[in-house]
């Protein structure tokens, strides 16, 4: 009985820490609201070139997409269906060549260095209030979400 309760717990954690809804809106809402705000601010400080401005609203279109990407992963696994919706556009072209896994892993690495660029440049300063509000939501949402995660995995792991 013991083992049963056990088995029906980690199911019951699998099925919502490691589901597609709960890593869209844990991870990918948040990597969007990081390439949206990052392509605002651009937008406000540096769009002194038509280059910048194309590179720039490419940015916030990637960011947009990304964000409808993953609401609709959060919907065809609310609603039960299968998609082949990647959570990303990266992802996506990563389908293409048989590597999703990868091409996202390097998303990450994209989204993490906008992170770091936003605060290293000094740019977090320039954020609106509203702004600060979105991006302190989608730091915390992230990390929190990682870290339990994690903790889920570990404990999953020591009791098998």
């Amino acid at each position: 009985m013991k083992e049963q309760t056990k088995l029906r717990i980690e199911r019951i954690g699998d099925s919502i820490f490691l589901s597609p809804t709960f890593q869209a809106l844990t991870i990918g809402v948040p990597f969007c609201m990081f390439k949206l705000i990052f392509g605002l601010l651009a937008l406000r400080e540096g769009a002194s070139s038509v280059f910048i401005s194309v590179f720039v609203w490419l940015v916030i279109a990637w960011a947009l997409t990304d964000l409808i990407m993953n609401l609709a992963r959060v919907y065809f696994h609310l609603s039960g269906r299968k998609t082949s919706i990647e959570y990303c556009t990266i992802a996506q072209a990563g389908r293409l060549v048989g590597k999703p896994g990868l091409f996202l892993a390097i998303d990450t690495l994209i989204s993490f260095s906008i992170i770091c660029i936003v605060l290293w440049s000094g740019w977090i300063t320039l954020l609106t209030r509203q702004e600060l509000y979105v991006w302190y939501a989608a730091t915390t949402l992230n990390l929190i979400s990682v870290s339990v995660v994690n903790i889920w995995i570990e404990l999953c792991r020591e009791s098998s």
